[in-house]
């Protein structure tokens, strides 16, 4: 992309033919205030320049959606009056530079998204990504360390803000792979539960309605932080540090609580939160929104530091702060409420007619620009990309005939993505609430009652299964992050109702960046349309790169389901003497390996992965009536590792063993029948007396159901053909429980 040549241009990342629209918008020049503002609005970060083009083929509609993608959060009915608000968001570039705040402030943004919503939030979830911990053959010692210092770094982040705001941590994911080293994945993902007749829009309506700004003093932190993350990471990130925010969670807890009374009151005729682009966002969005402007006096802005200039003030994306919209009438009530918190309610403006926000400060005009400009009118870029040479791989057909081992088994369930995950989320307070019923490591997706009633909410975030897969096909990337969620929710028994995403990718502005990330868009379209789940909210993130290259493509789903009866929720753990049995695709080829965890660490990185979404989909729908009808005492769904790792997680969850037989088909695929990571699969035990019950449902489902074998035992032991693998249940602990520590 062609920088356009004026420094101050330069600085604020617009390239020229982006300033002439600038100038047409306006009618002018733009002064430095006002370019400074387009710079970081129209950034792609906020403006989206390159994704919101593709991100209309995703469905956003469905009879549970009472608001879809546009306003802080996506809200879907779950029944008795009550809404799930909820939506996932990145800050992979500021945890890059400042891992503990970039992680913190992170957590906090996407709190406010919820609150500002009218919901109380009730649940964080979050999705990371690192490079290597220890060095190997394609990271040395130096990488590793830093690696280990922003996972440390990060892990310290979320929990320090979520402990300290009081909202439990419930569930999430971690991954490592060398593309994500110097780059990490840091997303964020909160579910807040909010009455119908309490939900607040970012809407400004109007004239003379009062501008009211709450919360912390504004600073210098955080300026152009948007910009910031509109950028490929380079040598200079160091010199980015004053572009990361700094969160205060306590600060947050006291604003967190008076919005949320505010909700109980009709004061109030909207709520933004000031994140990316400070003020300059919330006022844009407010009013673009709502058709209407503002006069805004930046001199009554509170302020922290001496000197700070209207650019500093409208650009700073000091956190913990939030802009509303108040009747005239109605100011001394709300600012009253605040004053209980002992929190701070400036007066700086009013809503006008005239759609222009128009900023004074310093004894001056300090800007006068069209809201709807800064907030709609940038440009959209229509992207072109295609895709790379296949990567066959011959060493998969090889790979997939070894006959598959102990010793294997044992590794991968040793391997950093396999392991116990109990170091990171042990940091966690996932009991803040008392709602939670399932926690971190607990099961497939975490489960919380909503009080009250007799339901519980099923919260899963995930990316692709195999994680490595969008490597060789973003399509299948999209579409296995889809179904990963979905089937962690079903599997406690709940209906998936609606997800949030964040795609997390490189540059659009390359032939390979641009086919990856609309293939990886059409994956997750297809497999919504699939399993009939609405995209209510979501992020996107770009940029994702250092000198060494883009991240592996990292579409992430936030999956959001409902169990109308919490006593029917279903465990992660057998009993002994239950039949296992999988259901779906054995999965009986080699294509079953591509880009799983065995082959990566074999070096065979290519193949052609398949996923069959309609079958994936018959079996998200049919493991929630399996728990209706209380025909399954246990799911587990078969992901890193394969159906090998899968059995070995639930002995390990229960202590109790099995022994199992797996079909061998013509014994061409031995290794990946136990280790292949095609998704859409999942283990259930049943009574053996419910064993015929469970024959008929899976046929009338048209699922492909295997009865496996037998729990019971001290052993997990495996047959394929004519290889036998029998492990004790404490050595499969053992090795899973080689940890790591943040």
């Amino acid at each position: 992309m062609t920088v356009a040549t004026s420094p101050a241009e330069q600085r604020h990342g617009l390239t020229e033919s982006e300033f002439e629209l600038v100038v047409d918008a306006l009618g002018r020049r733009p002064n430095a205030v006002e370019l400074g503002m387009f710079g970081a609005m129209w950034s792609e970060h906020c403006a989206y320049k390159h994704s919101r083009p593709l991100l209309g083929r995703l469905p956003s509609s469905g009879e549970r959606v009472l608001v879809g993608p546009g306003e802080n959060a996506g809200v879907v009915d779950i029944g008795d009056g009550l809404a799930a608000v909820f939506k996932v968001e990145s800050h992979n570039h500021p945890s890059a530079v400042e891992p503990y705040q970039g992680a913190a402030t992170g957590v906090g943004g996407i709190i406010r998204d919820v609150f500002t919503m009218g919901a109380r939030p009730i649940a964080l979830l979050n999705s990371l990504r690192f490079g290597p911990l220890d060095p190997d053959g394609a990271t040395d010692v130096d990488t590793a360390a830093r690696n280990r210092y922003l996972f440390g770094g990060v892990v310290g982040g979320i929990a320090g803000y979520g402990n300290c705001i009081g909202i439990p941590d419930v569930g999430g994911e971690v991954v490592f792979d060398p593309s994500y080293s110097g780059n990490p994945i840091v997303n964020a993902m909160c579910v807040g539960i909010a009455r119908h007749g309490e939900i607040t829009l970012a809407r400004a309506a109007g004239a003379g309605n009062v501008l009211l700004l709450v919360g912390a003093s504004t600073g210098r932190d955080g300026i152009q932080g948007a910009s910031f993350a509109s950028a490929t990471l380079g040598e200079d990130r160091e010199e980015r540090r004053p572009a990361v925010q700094v969160g205060n969670p306590f600060l947050e807890k006291l604003l967190m609580e008076a919005c949320l009374e505010l909700a109980h009151l009709d004061a109030v005729v909207a709520m933004q939160d000031l994140g990316a682009a400070g003020l300059t966002c919330a006022l844009a969005e407010l009013t673009a929104r709502g058709g209407v402007g503002a006069d805004v006096d930046l001199d009554a802005v509170p302020r922290r530091e001496a000197g700070m200039t209207p650019y500093d003030v409208l650009l700073s994306e000091s956190q913990e702060r939030m802009l509303i919209v108040v009747r005239p009438d109605r100011v001394d009530d709300v600012r009253g409420v605040f004053a209980r918190y002992e929190l701070e309610a400036a007066r700086i403006g009013t809503v006008t007619d005239e759609p222009l926000i128009r900023c004074r400060g310093a004894g001056g005009l300090a800007c006068e620009v069209p809201g709807r400009a800064l907030a709609d009118d940038a440009p959209r870029y229509a992207i072109a990309g295609h895709a790379p040479p296949p990567a066959p791989d011959g060493r998969l057909a090889a790979l997939a005939a070894e006959e598959p081992t102990v010793e294997a088994l044992l590794e991968l369930l040793g391997s950093a993505n396999a392991r116990d995950r109990k170091p990171i989320w042990r940091r966690y307070d996932h009991m803040n609430g008392t709602n939670t019923l399932v926690g971190p490591g607990a099961g497939d997706a975490a489960l919380l009652r909503i009080k009250g009633t007799s339901r519980a909410l099923a919260l899963a975030i995930d990316g692709p299964g195999p994680a490595r897969v969008g490597a060789l096909d973003p399509y299948i990337a999209g579409a296995s992050a889809v179904v990963e969620g979905a089937l962690n929710v079903a599997c406690s028994g709940s209906t998936p109702i609606a997800i949030t995403d964040c795609l997390n990718f490189g540059s659009p502005e390359t032939e390979l960046g641009a086919w990856q990330l609309e293939r990886a868009i059409d994956g997750i379209a297809a497999a919504c349309r699939a399993i009939d789940l609405p995209v209510v909210s979501g992020n996107v993130s770009l940029y994702n790169e250092t000198e060494e290259g883009p991240i592996l493509p990292t579409p992430v789903i936030g999956t959001v389901g409902v169990l109308d009866d919490r006593s029917l929720a279903v465990p992660m753990g057998w009993s002994d003497g239950d039949e296992i049995w999988l259901l779906g695709d054995p999965a009986l080829a080699a294509s079953a390996l591509a880009a799983s965890e065995l082959a990566w660490r074999r070096g065979a990185r290519g193949g052609t992965p398949e996923l069959d979404l309609d079958a994936a989909a018959r079996v998200v729908r049919l493991l929630p009536r399996l728990a209706h009808e209380r025909l399954i005492r246990a799911a587990h769904d078969c992901s890193v590792g394969g159906i090998g790792v899968a059995l070995a997680r639930v002995a390990i969850a229960t202590g109790i063993g099995a022994r199992v037989e797996l079909a061998a088909g013509d014994g061409s695929a031995a290794s990946a029948a136990v280790f292949g990571e095609r998704a859409g699969r999942v283990l259930v035990s049943v009574a053996t007396d419910r064993s015929p019950d469970l024959r008929q449902t899976v046929a009338a489902a048209e699922v492909p159901a295997t009865l496996l074998g037998v729990a019971g035992g001290a052993e997990l032991e495996v047959r394929v053909g004519p290889a036998r693998m029998a492990v004790a249940v404490q050595s499969l602990t053992q090795a899973w429980r080689s940890g790591f520590q943040p």
